[in-house]
């Protein structure tokens, strides 16, 4: 079966976007890229049920939950019409949210991606893009690949974003 999604799933800063990005790029048919931070960009002022610490903290109510099954059953729907997806993620529960987002894409070709960054080097780069919480990226480093099972992993602590899409590419059937 064609891969329909590709799930990107690592911490915050981790390079999953740019990662992405470059998808679109090699990858021989048009690709959507569509990420978490187009849902959370999208809420309310108000947060629509979900908060973020002081120290990097994400506090997910269940109004984000029930924005963010809509949310997700919008994006499957645009996978089983032909849409090819690429779903730039953060699993903050770990194996958790991989089961909810498998739920909603049951039934569709998804190649599961894991990308991680050493947190360090992920605190740096949240530190240069200026617009996340401080700590948020060591907070998610490890913690949102608990549990997880992928088809395939890439470390963009020592590789590019382009060479990371490329490895992904290969597998994208």
């Amino acid at each position: 079966m064609t891969t329909q999604v590709i799930v990107l799933n690592g911490g915050s800063s981790s390079g999953k976007t740019g990662i992405a990005r470059c998808l679109q790029v090699v990858l021989p048919q048009p690709w959507i890229r569509l990420g978490v931070d187009d849902l959370v960009d999208a809420l309310p002022p108000s947060g629509g049920g979900i908060d973020f610490g002081a120290h990097g903290e994400v506090i997910v109510g269940e109004a984000f939950r029930a924005i963010e099954a809509a949310w997700m059953t919008g994006v499957a729907a645009m996978a089983r019409a032909g849409a090819r997806i690429i779903l730039d993620d953060v699993f903050l529960g770990g194996a958790a949210s991989q089961e909810r987002t498998r739920t909603h894409l049951e039934g569709l070709a998804v190649l599961w991606v894991g990308v991680r960054c050493d947190a360090e080097i992920a605190a740096g780069r949240e530190v240069a893009r200026g617009d996340r919480a401080p700590g948020m990226a060591a907070l998610q480093a490890e913690a949102v690949h608990a549990g997880v099972t992928y088809d395939l992993e890439v470390d963009t602590s020592a590789t590019e974003a382009l060479a990371c899409a490329r490895a992904i590419a290969a597998r994208v059937v």
